[in-house]
């Protein structure tokens, strides 16, 4: 069941459809706007497929891939190959990532979450630490 203030937030996008599918840097799934989905996707129908990288990329990358919809209740229904691939047990976590929502097992995410703390001082600062002139600021 989604919760209700994602659905309320998601309510533009909800007829259009998802896609779901395995994360690629973690054991979480993805749930993709169809729009966010068609749009990553003309960037994926770019690569030269006669390449070997690209080609097992591609495979990779949509592997497990579904097209699903919220039901008139709020409910997603999780196929249970992806439900395996996330290790979703009970509890699960839905949480923003921008422009797609993940979902994860409760105690995954937490786990994910506690492992990323210590790192993630050095993380902000390599990704957003530009220097101060790049802001406007003297």
């Amino acid at each position: 069941m989604l919760p209700a203030a994602l659905k309320k937030q998601l309510l533009p996008v909800l007829q259009e459809g998802f896609v779901l599918k395995r994360a690629v840097f973690q054991p979480c799934l993805e749930l993709y706007p169809m729009s966010e989905w068609e749009a990553l996707m003309q960037k994926v129908n770019k690569l030269n497929r006669f390449k070997k990288k690209n080609n097992d990329f591609i495979r990779r990358f949509t592997a497990g891939v579904k097209m699903i919809e919220v039901d008139a209740t709020g409910r997603l229904l999780i196929p249970k190959d992806l439900i395996g691939f996330a290790g979703i047990s009970k509890e699960i976590v839905v949480s923003s990532a921008i422009n797609i929502v993940e979902i994860w097992d409760k105690d995954r995410y937490e786990k994910a979450i506690d492992d990323a703390t210590g790192d993630f001082a050095d993380l902000a600062e390599e990704v957003m630490g530009q220097d101060d002139d790049d802001y406007g600021i003297s």
